[in-house]
């Protein structure tokens, strides 16, 4: 069985804004998959990071949503 390769592509700890990316990935049909970090040097222990995570081979195209999505809102 093949492993392929995850990589990051977007992070916040605004879950809200993690659910948005990973709708628009959904919608452009890139697979991804939310992971949940702890911020373990932050003074918060409550405080974590959510990360968009996608096929190496998907990167560029969900860069390339993401970034729309975000001139999209910057311009609002």
């Amino acid at each position: 069985m093949e492993r392929s390769t995850r990589v990051s592509v977007f992070e916040s700890d605004k879950p809200s804004e993690i659910q948005l990316i990973k709708s628009k990935l959904d919608d452009a049909q890139i697979t991804n998959e939310v992971e949940n970090n702890y911020l373990t040097f932050t003074t918060t222990p409550t405080a974590t990071s959510l990360k968009v995570m996608v096929d190496l081979e998907d990167e560029k195209k969900a860069f390339e949503v993401i970034d729309a999505y975000l001139q999209q809102s910057e311009n609002k």
